[in-house]
């Protein structure tokens, strides 16, 4: 995100999410955005991640890694993807959408961390700063920097990170994978009132 975001943008975009959670739900089309009043923050192409839950459970988190949409309109389909679309869980219902809260996760460009072998990862990684994609082949995966809060320690955030990737836990120790950090700018209610 090269653009910073205003207080305003942030409660915005919130907007712009519970709108589109609630047109997911109910079946309905995204409602329309007047371009010509949005600071150029938020027209931006920028990766997000749009985190649902609901009486502080997870109920659905999906996002991107390349930035290919405005910022307004990668909210809007990243809300409806983690609506609809997270594998994990069923569609949210339209009796839900109360009760859910809503964080937006903006992130920086990805950025290749170099390492010699794989203990230095544990020294290179900023735990609650730094958000993780590990890569081998085809196969890809990312924890955002929230998911230190749950998993503090960098041997485990990274056996955990190589099972999301659909690899044996100890994958990140016998061989050498691609790795990419970046951060993020929160949105919630919390930090926006």
């Amino acid at each position: 995100m090269s653009t910073p975001l205003s207080p305003d943008d942030k409660r915005w975009l919130l907007k712009v999410a519970r709108a589109a959670l609630h047109a997911a739900a109910h079946g309905e089309p995204f409602l329309p955005v007047d371009t010509t009043q949005l600071s150029p923050a938020v027209q931006t192409p920028a990766c997000c991640f749009v985190t649902l839950t609901q009486r502080d459970q997870l109920r659905g988190c999906m996002g991107g890694l390349r930035a290919e949409r405005p910022l307004y309109d990668e909210v809007q389909e990243r809300t409806a993807q983690s609506a609809l679309q997270d594998f994990r869980f069923p569609p949210v219902t339209p009796a839900e959408v109360p009760e859910i809260e809503i964080e937006i996760s903006v992130l920086t460009e990805p950025q290749r961390l170099t390492y010699a072998k794989p203990e230095d990862l544990l020294h290179l990684l900023r735990p609650n700063v730094d958000g993780v994609v590990l890569a081998q082949g085809v196969r890809r995966a990312t924890f955002l920097p929230q998911v230190w809060d749950r998993v503090p320690d960098p041997h485990q955030f990274l056996s955990m990170l190589c099972e999301k990737m659909g690899v044996p836990p100890n994958t990140w120790q016998r061989t050498k994978l691609a790795v990419e950090t970046y951060q993020v700018e929160k949105i919630n209610d919390s930090e926006t009132k």
